[in-house]
């Protein structure tokens, strides 16, 4: 089949190897200059780095350089997703610079995608099926401001915090920095030493998880295992989680009691004022935030200003100088105001009938297992699964996707998959209080969800790497069996499925 796929971060380039290596003619389509996505140089922040170490957040048969530290920064990443391309061989498969407009279904089911390469004219070319890997990171979500006009007229400035890429430009500055997620927190830390004085607006104050706690233990030994996932409730509980969950609650409670006392103290959250409301249960109500390292010892010595519970109400000029007024009536000085107020999900290249098709009637993305729009033929996703684990993830979603166009997919029929699909979303949007990011948000249920992409290929693991994963983080290098062994089913066994269309 003839294939575009749009995006080139950690979904397309696996999308795109995987598609590839299954026989399909693979197009990729990136708006932007170079490789990446999220991790794209245009979008990495003063102090970016990843959540998880090296050995958790790579690809299968890719690991991450010896010599990197164990929490790569930005640029490394995308330095990694850029040798990737090359070791795979995908280059030639990607269009950079060429943002697509649109992708619009004919009535034979075929993809129209139009096309605009940098520098040149509208193109539109004919596709079989279409792989939308844009990402759930894909439009800053920036409030619209009281008083942003005057404020930028005069000089200030207003942006995402993946768009503050050059510190330079806060030098002297006053910064104003909203929200309290992992960017903001980055952002705050970064502006150290360069900004006049760094000021973050939290409207609520969440869980934050130290890279080790009691300064010793690894997290990845307590929330990058399957013991972790069990320690919160999934859809579905069976085998120990339906202990930990019954009977053994408890013991379960006194656990997460623990790691909340010892957080508690070790970031002095209680003498900073800084204690979330809440038990360190909600920690896991959306994506999951490590601590940035000196971001709380600055908050001690007075270098970041927290303002908790609170919010900008407006932007005010006075006297030549800018301001921050915020909720509470304070006014702080304000040159430059950095949001880390998340992303929208936007598929804007989609036609509005198609977009209806995709979602429910909440605007969310109706997606049998995060990847297969229910009831549309030819037209996939992947990297729409909030993850733990997002290269794996978004590896074992590329390889579903080539089973499915072999034929080689165990699924139900159209009306069990909408009926699953849509008791998940309100169960999704229930556990995470809103928060589930239109659907696509499965922290901290990475592993579950790739057990059951598994399950459908007929590839689950054994009970030997399961009781490992139980006690000790996750090995993406253990999934690398998973390719080889669909390749050997599909490519090897007589009267393979030749690839085909979806049916509606």
């Amino acid at each position: 089949m003839k294939i575009a796929i749009i995006g080139a971060g950690f979904a397309g380039l696996t999308s795109a190897r995987h598609l590839r290596d299954f026989g399909h003619d693979v197009t990729v389509f990136e708006k932007v200059h170079d490789v990446g996505g999220v991790w794209s140089t245009t979008r990495l922040y003063p102090g970016v780095s990843t959540q998880n170490g090296k050995d958790t957040y790579h690809l299968s048969d890719f690991p991450m350089p010896k010599d990197y530290p164990e929490w790569p920064s930005g640029q490394q990443v995308q330095a990694y997703l850029n040798a990737y391309a090359d070791h795979f061989g995908l280059k030639p498969l990607i269009r950079l610079s060429t943002p697509v407009t649109a992708a619009v279904q004919g009535a034979d089911g075929r993809w129209t995608v139009t096309f605009r390469p940098e520098g040149g004219a509208a193109q539109s070319e004919a596709f079989d099926f279409l792989t939308v890997c844009n990402g759930i990171f894909s439009s800053p979500a920036v409030p619209d401001f009281a008083g942003a006009e005057e404020f930028r007229a005069v000089g200030g400035r207003i942006c995402h915090s993946s768009e503050f890429v050059n510190l330079d430009e806060a030098r002297g500055k006053h910064v104003v920095v909203i929200g309290y997620g992992k960017s903001s927190c980055d952002v705050a830390v970064g502006l150290e030493g360069a900004a006049a004085s760094v000021t973050v607006v939290a409207r609520e104050l969440i869980w934050k998880m130290p890279k080790k706690l009691a300064g010793v233990l690894n997290y990845k030994y307590l929330f990058l295992t399957r013991m972790g996932e069990g320690l919160f409730p999934y859809i579905h509980l069976k085998g120990v989680e339906k202990f930990l969950h019954g009977a053994g609650r408890p013991v379960r409670n006194s656990m997460l009691g623990t790691v909340q006392g010892v957080i508690t103290r070790q970031l002095r959250l209680k003498k900073l004022g800084a204690l979330p409301r809440g038990s360190f249960e909600r920690i896991a109500r959306s994506t999951v935030s490590l601590v940035t390292d000196g971001f709380f010892d600055l908050v001690e010595k007075g270098r970041i200003a927290l303002k908790r519970d609170n919010a900008v109400a407006q932007l005010l000029v006075e006297g030549g100088r800018r301001f921050a007024l915020l909720k509470s009536g304070e006014k702080i000085p304000a040159d430059i105001v950095i949001c880390g107020t998340g992303w929208r999900q936007e598929v804007p290249f989609l036609d509005p009938a198609m977009q209806e098709r995709i979602m429910d009637e909440r605007g969310n993305f109706l997606l049998y297992r995060c990847i297969l729009p229910v009831g549309v033929r030819n037209l996939a996703f992947n990297g729409y699964n909030s993850s733990f684990f997002s290269p794996l993830s978004a590896e074992m979603g590329a390889l579903w996707i080539a089973a499915l166009l072999a034929g080689g997919l165990r699924l139900p029929a159209e009306a069990e998959q909408r009926a699953v699909t849509e008791k998940r979303l309100r169960w999704m949007e229930a556990r995470t209080e809103g928060k589930h990011a239109r659907g696509t948000n499965i922290i901290p249920f990475s592993m579950h969800q790739i057990d059951e992409l598994l399950e459908d290929m007929g590839l689950g693991i054994g009970p030997l790497q399961r009781f490992m994963e139980w006690q000790m983080p996750v090995k993406p290098g253990s999934y690398a069996r998973v390719a080889r062994e669909l390749h050997a089913r599909l490519d090897g066994a007589p009267g393979r499925v030749q690839p085909r269309a979806v049916p509606a």
